[in-house]
């Protein structure tokens, strides 16, 4: 990989630089605003900056300098500042956004819908075309012997991690297309691992710590490309296609930001991107297009009947 290395979510690299009107929050502050909950964001009536966070799906460094880049394009289009606040996981980044410490995030399907359930008024804004038909990637170790298959109760007998707890392509999906196998989910041997994020879950797989895991495969085909995979991870199979990633707003985000209309306002700046732009080629998409809750209602119903929606 290059020396500078921007992942979209799941993309090549390329290089940004942060701009002037573009704050980028560290880590500490992410604390911070998790300790102080709702009680000085939402109380504020002063206009304020518009707070971008994500889900930690990938490398800290990696999705720092890709969202510190789109909240540059996104600062100049609507003429608004703009703070990209990286959190620890995904759980706090739904927890953030229901207390309205983070205006708008960057979900996966499932942590999505966790976050507009639990913040009447959310809206649902853009997602990419990919999205629309994602997939996940089950990988194994090639001291398995094992080759390329659509079996996959193959796996049921070696050591597996998945991503994140509450990842929607490393956990939701892969489960439920898991189980329609016939293979339980959770009956691994001494139980599944739990990575945290996908390029974690390649290193597992790679250094022998686990078998076999399961990504995003926006992240497999973009590390493939780049030559990043170690030849001891071998593609087993992949999922059918689910919905799965889009930007979420939360209800008091343009009162705080004093722009009426603000989604609409960031609807059309997603949706007018120019095609092969720097937002779009590193978010690996080809556009970005509406998104409706509905069309994460699979999701939640998966997601109620796994126990990771309540």
């Amino acid at each position: 990989m290059g020396a500078r290395r921007v992942a979209r979510s799941g993309g090549p690299e390329a290089q940004s630089l942060l701009p002037r009107r573009t704050l980028l929050a560290g880590a500490g502050v992410a604390l911070a605003a998790a300790v102080t909950g709702c009680g000085r964001s939402a109380a504020s009536t002063s206009p304020g900056p518009l707070r971008v966070g994500a889900i930690p799906d990938q490398d800290p460094e990696v999705l720092q300098r890709l969202h510190g880049t789109v909240s540059d394009a996104m600062s100049r289009a609507l003429d608004l500042e703009v703070e990209y606040t990286p959190v620890t996981d995904y759980a706090a980044a739904v927890s953030l956004f229901r207390t309205g410490d983070l205006d708008l995030v960057w979900f996966g399907g499932l942590t999505g819908v966790q976050a507009r359930l639990q913040t009447p008024g959310a809206e649902p804004v853009a997602q990419r075309d990919i999205d629309r038909a994602f997939t996940s990637v089950f990988v194994v170790n090639a001291g398995t012997g094992l080759a390329p298959s659509d079996d996959l109760t193959a796996l049921a007998p070696l050591r597996f991690t998945y991503g994140s707890e509450t990842s929607t392509s490393g956990r939701l999906m892969p489960a439920w297309f898991l189980r329609e196998a016939g293979v339980d989910p959770q009956g691994f041997p001494g139980g599944p691992g739990f990575s945290g994020s996908h390029d974690a879950t390649l290193a597992l797989v790679a250094s022998g710590s686990y078998q076999a895991g399961v990504l995003n495969a926006q992240v497999w085909r973009s590390r493939t490309a780049e030559g990043a995979v170690d030849p001891a991870v071998v593609r087993y199979a992949e999922t059918p296609p689910y919905s799965d990633y889009h930007w979420l707003l939360g209800p008091r985000a343009a009162e705080r930001t004093g722009v009426p209309g603000l989604r609409n306002r960031l609807l059309d700046f997603f949706t007018g991107l120019p095609a092969g732009s720097p937002v779009l080629e590193l978010f690996g998409a080809g556009a970005f297009v509406p998104v409706r809750a509905s069309d994460h209602d699979r999701i939640e119903e998966i997601g109620r009947d796994l126990g990771l929606v309540s």
